[in-house]
C-alpha cells in the first residue's frame, strides 16, 4: 500500500488525483486498471489542453508499491522470480518494497532506448558483452505512459505490440540476445486532430475515455482556481488534498486485495457475451477485457460477485474503439442500445422469463464514476472515491472537466467540428463565385472508399519515418556504414572496430580493451521508408458536379486518403471553385480531419483552375520552409476544364509545380473528350491517371521505381 511517507517523499509533487475536476471517466478507467491490472490499459482521446497527461501522472502517487529483488533491474517478484532473469537466478528471495514506477515513453525514443541494447562503452572498454535494459523493462509491474500515443514511430508500435502481447521482450543484435518480462500497465493519450492509431495497438488498450472540457463556466472557474493555486505553491497544494489521496490509494489497494475473490455469474458472463455479439465486435478480445473490467469495477464498488451495473460500465469503457469498420470513424457506442442489450439477458437465471420484468440490476448511487454521494452528487462524504474529487479545501486548486459522448457521432474528428454530419446543402450563396453560376451550391455524398494505387515520391528521401517512400532514415535495414559528419547518430558498432583494429599495436593496447580514437568512429547507414506531404487539389466547380460525378470522386479522394493514413502521411486538401481557391484542411496528420472535410465539400460555379494550382504552389513553399526534409506528392483531381481564367493562364500556374511529384487524376468523361486534364498534367511533369482507373489492382502493386 502506498503510505503517507511515499507521498511526501515526492520532491516535485504531482497534482493531486483527487484534485482533479470532472473527468469522472477517465478516472474510472485509471483506478479500474489499478485494481486490476489484467484490464490491458487505458487509451485517452481528449482535445488539447484536458490535463490527459496531468491525471495520468497524479495516477502514479496512488499505485500500490511493489516487492521486487535486491538488485535486479527488471523487478523480479521475490515470491516468483523470472527464471531466465538476465540478473538471474535469485536464489535468496527477499526484498524490498518500492513505489510502483510510472515510465514514460517520449515519442522520438530510439528502438534501443525502449528495448535495451548492448552496453556500448563496456563494450568498447572493457571487451565484455553487457546487456544494458531499455523502458520496457523499467515499465515492468508499472505503468507505461506513451503522451500522443498515435505520433509514435511504426518501428516503436510494433516492439510495444509485442510486449503487450507476450508479456515478454526479446532482443537480439549485436550479438545480444537477452529475453526478460515485460508486463506493465499500458496508458497513452492523444489529440485525435493529429491522426490516429494503428488497428493492431488501439485493439491493445483494454479500455478507452473519450476528454472534453467542460462547457459550464462555474466548473471551468473552478478549473482554473485550483490551477493557480497549484503553481502557487505546489507542496502546501499537495499537502491539503494528501489525506484524500491516502484515502484513495487505500481503497485501491482494498480492492486489489478484493479483486481475486469476485465472483463473474454466469447470467453476467451472458450479458457480456450478448453485449459484444449485438456491437459486432472483432475477435474475443473485447469479450475478455469487458469480463476484467467488469470484476474489477465490482471490487471497486466493494462487491463480491459482478452485477449488470458492473457489465454495464465495463461495456461503455471497453467497445467504443472496437466498434470502428473504418479508420475514419469516430469511437463511439450507443447507450440506449446498451441498455436495451443488457435488459435482454436477466441478472438471474429465469426458466420462464417475464418480457415485462424491469430492467436487470439496481444501479448503485455510488456507482459510475465512483462511490459519490447520490444526495449531492459530488462525492464530498467520500473522500477515497472518485466522486470526490470536485470538493477540496479551501475550493482551490485545477483539473478539468470530461464529459461523456452522447452518441457515437460526438466525437470530434477533426479542428472547428468538422466531423459533423452534412446537412446536404451547400453554403450560402458566394458572391465571388463569378457570373453566370446560377447553379444552386450542391455536397454530395461520397460513395464507398475504392482502395487507391500506391504513388510514390522517386528517389531517396529523408524525411520523417512512415510507408511511402524510399528514404534514409534512423531506422529501417542497415545498407552500410559511413564515417559521421558530428556525433554519429547510431553507431555501427562491426564498421567501428573494423577501423580501430589495425591499429590497436601500435596504439599500444595490452588489455581486453579496445583503443578508439574519434577518427575510428563509423555510423550506420540505414534506409526505409518515410510520410510524404500529400496534397490534395480538388476542383469542386459545377462541372464536376455534373451527373453527380462529384461522389466518385469524393469515393476516389478518400480511398487515397485511407492509403495516406496508412501510410502515416501529412495530408492537405485545397479545393477551387467560383473564382477562388481555398486550403480546406492545411497540412496535418489527421487524415481523418481531411476526410470530414471532403464528405461535407459543396459544389458549384465557375472552375477557376489557375487560382488551385496557385494555392497548391503557395502552400507547398511555405511547407517547405516548415519541414524541408518532408517530400511533397500533389494529387490534382479534376477534368482539366478551366472556366474562370484561361487554359493559357492554368498552363503557366501548372508550371510551377514541375519540380514536384505529382499525379493528376482525370476526371472527364463523356463519348467526346478534350484531353486537358492530360495536357495540364504533361505541363507539370506529372503521371495522369483516369478516375476509373485509379482503384486498379494490377496499378495497386505496381510501385513507380526511383529516377537518377
Amino acid at each position: 500500500m502506498t503510505t503517507s511517507k511515499e507521498i511526501s517523499k515526492v520532491r516535485d509533487p504531482r497534482y493531486p488525483f483527487t484534485a482533479i475536476v470532472g473527468s469522472e471517466d477517465l478516472k474510472l478507467a485509471l483506478i479500474l486498471n489499478a485494481v486490476s491490472p489484467r484490464v490491458g490499459g487505458v487509451l485517452v482521446r481528449g482535445e488539447k489542453g484536458t490535463a490527459k497527461s496531468t491525471i495520468v501522472r497524479a495516477l502514479a502517487a496512488l499505485l500500490p508499491a511493489v516487492e521486487v529483488v535486491d538488485g535486479c533491474r527488471f523487478s523480479c517478484d521475490p515470491a516468483a522470480p523470472d527464471p531466465e532473469c538476465p540478473d538471474g537466478p535469485h536464489e535468496v528471495r527477499t526484498g524490498a518494497a518500492r513505489p510502483a514506477r510510472l515510465v514514460e515513453l517520449p515519442v522520438g525514443a530510439s528502438e534501443d532506448r525502449l528495448a535495451g541494447s548492448l552496453d556500448i562503452e563496456r563494450a568498447l572498454t572493457e571487451g565484455v558483452k553487457a546487456f544494458e535494459p531499455g523502458l520496457l523493462a523499467a515499465a515492468h509491474r508499472g505503468v507505461l505512459y506513451v503522451d500522443e500515443v498515435n505520433l509514435l514511430h511504426d518501428h516503436l508500435v510494433d516492439l510495444l505490440l509485442d510486449a503487450a502481447a507476450l508479456g515478454t521482450c526479446y532482443v537480439e543484435r549485436e550479438g545480444v540476445s537477452v529475453r526478460h518480462a515485460a508486463r506493465f500497465l499500458l496508458v497513452g493519450t492523444m489529440n485525435p486532430e493529429e491522426g490516429e492509431l494503428r488497428p493492431q495497438l488501439l485493439d491493445r488498450f483494454g479500455l478507452t475515455v473519450e476528454v472534453r472540457a467542460s462547457r459550464e463556466p462555474s466548473q471551468r472557474a473552478e478549473v482554473v482556481r485550483r490551477r493557480l493555486a497549484f503553481d502557487a505553491g505546489p507542496e502546501g497544494f499537495a499537502t491539503r488534498w494528501s489525506e484524500r489521496e491516502r484515502a484513495l490509494a487505500a481503497r485501491i489497494a482494498e480492492a486489489r486485495a478484493r479483486v481475486a475473490g469476485v465472483v463473474l455469474p454466469d447470467a453476467a458472463l451472458r450479458q457480456i457475451a450478448t453485449v459484444c455479439a449485438a456491437f459486432e465486435v472483432d475477435g474475443l478480445r473485447a469479450d475478455l477485457v469487458t469480463a476484467n473490467a467488469a470484476i474489477a469495477h465490482a471490487a471497486w464498488q466493494g462487491r463480491t460477485a459482478v452485477t449488470a451495473d458492473d457489465v454495464r460500465e465495463a461495456a461503455r469503457l471497453a467497445l467504443p474503439h472496437r466498434r470502428r469498420r473504418d479508420p475514419f470513424d469516430a469511437p463511439g457506442l450507443d447507450e440506449s442500445e446498451l441498455e436495451d442489450l443488457l435488459s435482454r439477458v436477466p441478472d438471474e437465471p429465469d426458466d420462464d422469463p417475464d418480457p415485462e420484468d424491469p430492467d436487470p440490476g439496481d444501479p448503485d448511487p455510488g456507482g459510475p464514476g465512483g462511490g459519490g454521494s447520490a444526495e449531492d452528487g459530488s462525492g464530498g462524504e467520500d473522500p477515497g472515491g472518485v466522486g470526490a474529487v470536485e470538493d477540496g479545501p479551501g475550493g482551490d486548486g485545477s483539473g478539468v472537466e470530461g464529459t461523456r459522448p452522447t452518441s457515437p457521432g460526438a466525437a470530434d474528428t477533426g479542428p472547428g467540428g468538422a466531423g459533423a454530419p452534412s446537412s446536404g446543402a451547400g453554403p450560402a450563396p458566394d458572391p465571388e463565385r463569378g457570373p453566370g453560376a446560377t447553379r444552386r451550391d450542391q455536397a454530395f455524398d461520397a460513395d464507398p472508399a475504392r482502395p487507391a494505387r500506391l504513388f510514390t515520391v522517386p528517389g531517396i528521401g529523408a524525411g520523417a519515418p512512415g510507408r511511402r517512400s524510399r528514404a534514409r532514415t534512423p531506422l529501417g535495414r542497415t545498407t552500410g556504414a559511413r564515417t559521421p559528419e558530428g556525433r554519429p547518430a547510431s553507431l555501427h558498432l562491426k564498421a567501428t572496430v573494423g577501423a580501430a583494429a589495425p591499429y590497436q599495436l601500435g596504439r599500444g593496447r595490452s588489455g581486453p580493451g579496445l583503443l578508439l580514437r574519434r577518427e575510428d568512429l563509423r555510423e550506420a547507414v540505414r534506409e526505409g521508408r518515410e510520410g510524404n506531404l500529400v496534397l490534395f487539389v480538388v476542383d469542386a466547380s459545377g462541372s464536376m458536379a455534373a451527373r453527380q460525378r462529384m461522389r466518385a470522386v469524393k469515393a476516389a479522394v478518400l480511398g487515397l486518403l485511407l492509403d495516406a493514413y496508412q501510410r502515416r502521411d501529412k495530408v492537405g486538401l485545397v479545393t477551387f471553385r467560383g473564382t477562388r481557391a481555398d486550403l480546406v484542411l492545411p497540412p496535418t496528420s489527421s487524415v481523418e480531419a481531411g476526410a470530414a472535410r471532403l464528405r461535407d465539400l459543396p459544389t458549384g460555379g465557375r472552375t477557376p483552375l489557375a487560382a488551385g494550382l496557385l494555392r497548391a504552389a503557395e502552400v507547398l513553399r511555405v511547407e517547405r520552409l516548415r519541414d524541408p526534409a518532408r517530400r511533397p506528392l500533389v494529387v490534382l483531381v479534376t477534368d482539366g476544364r478551366a472556366t474562370s481564367g484561361t487554359v493559357e493562364e492554368s498552363h503557366r500556374a501548372a508550371g510551377l509545380l514541375a519540380g514536384v511529384t505529382g499525379v493528376v487524376v482525370d476526371c472527364e468523361n463523356g463519348h467526346v473528350r478534350l484531353g486537358l486534364a492530360r495536357s495540364l498534367a504533361e505541363r507539370m511533369g506529372a503521371e495522369t491517371v483516369r478516375l476509373d482507373d485509379l482503384a486498379d489492382l494490377a496499378g495497386m502493386i505496381r510501385e513507380r521505381r526511383a529516377a537518377a
